[in-house]
């Protein structure tokens, strides 16, 4: 009997602490770093780094919770959770983010996601055409 995709798209590759990895890693399925890793992360699901993890290289993925250390740009396409322990040297690009005490970060925030920036270009459009402004 065949295996189904659901179960694969279930997955939660991990990355244990004591390991090094060296290359760039892409995933369709979570990944979870309590290890370190020296490349860029790319996953369809949600990164998950442990209070043991570093990741240095950027980081793109629909949802991350970070309570280990990231030296890089992040790319979240929905939201960024930093924990207490969390260290971020580097930019993020997220829709939504989560600070909580005692977490450190280090760079520039952009959260100007499409749906804001359309909004923002749908009113300046308004503004500019003299007959919407009354």
């Amino acid at each position: 009997m065949a295996k189904s995709d659901t179960s694969q798209s279930n997955a939660i590759n991990l990355i244990g602490p004591g390991t090094e990895i060296t290359g760039d890693i892409n995933s369709n399925s979570d990944v979870r770093v309590d290890g370190t890793l020296n490349g860029n992360l790319t996953s369809k699901g949600k990164v998950v780094i442990g209070e043991t993890g570093k990741v240095k290289g950027e980081i793109n993925c629909k949802n991350s919770d970070v309570s280990g250390k990231i030296e890089g740009k992040m790319t979240i396409g929905e939201l960024l959770s930093l924990k207490p322990s969390a260290l971020v040297d580097g930019d993020i690009i997220t829709n939504k983010v989560s600070i909580e005490p005692g977490a450190r970060f280090n760079g520039n925030c952009d959260m100007s996601g499409s749906e804001k920036q359309s909004s923002v270009t749908d009113f300046k459009k308004e503004t500019k055409d003299p007959k919407t402004v009354k």
